[in-house]
């Protein structure tokens, strides 16, 4: 009996999915009681893991052994450059320069440091639904934190570009991320050592977001 890739994405998402109040930082946004200085911890971390998510994903790209998967990561190789230049604006309207140097926080940059890890160490089939898992909370958090920045910090269209980019669906790559999946479980691939990938993304991905909910002013 074939495996269905779509099942397997959903089961992954939901039961990756961090519990509704684990995250400290988005809610804090979202009512805007997250001090400026946090949006600009947020700005100075993110300016450090596009790049280095960028040539994750390029990595991943050439060493991918399914077609389907291939295209995938070369596509979010390539959201990550149109991300960049909206995260500057980003940075740009909370009140940083995106070329000053920073000092990084330990707890933001574990996220990236085991994204980079999975393409050096892991399967690109295993990195694939690790990472395709970790979208829907992902997504989710920039809508809040666009809503948040427009009505409660007073950011334009243009400072929250970065966020509505990775909040908005694209319907046309989501289905690729099924198509590769299939091909992979097809091949025979088995799921089991990609969960355990995810849940180490999902916990870095939270200690992100709570690394920043201790910034104050």
């Amino acid at each position: 009996m074939t495996r269905s890739a779509s099942e397997l994405l959903a089961r992954a998402q939901r039961e990756l999915l961090p519990g509704e109040h684990e995250n400290l930082f988005v809610p804090r946004v979202a009512s805007g009681a997250a001090p400026l200085a946090a949006l600009r911890a947020l700005a100075e971390e993110e300016l450090r893991i596009v790049p280095s998510d960028w040539r994750t994903f390029l990595t991943l790209a050439a060493q991918a052994v399914d077609p389907a998967a291939r295209d995938v990561f070369s596509a979010l190789a390539g959201g990550e450059g149109v991300a960049l230049a909206r995260l500057r604006d980003f940075a740009t309207a909370a009140g940083l320069d995106p070329d000053a140097p920073t000092e990084p926080r330990a707890g933001c940059q574990a996220y990236p440091s085991y994204l980079a890890w999975l393409a050096l160490n892991g399967n690109p089939r295993d990195a694939l639904l690790a990472i395709l898992a970790n979208f829907a909370a992902w997504g989710g958090y920039c809508a809040s934190i666009s809503a948040g920045l427009r009505e409660h910090y007073g950011f334009d269209e243009t400072g929250t570009a970065f966020f509505d980019f990775f909040a908005t669906p694209v319907p046309e790559l989501e289905a690729q991320y099924v198509v590769a999946l299939q091909q992979a479980l097809d091949d025979g691939w088995t799921e089991e050592r990609a969960m355990g990938y995810g849940r180490l993304l999902q916990n870095y991905e939270l200690l992100f977001w709570n690394t920043l909910g201790a910034v104050t002013d």
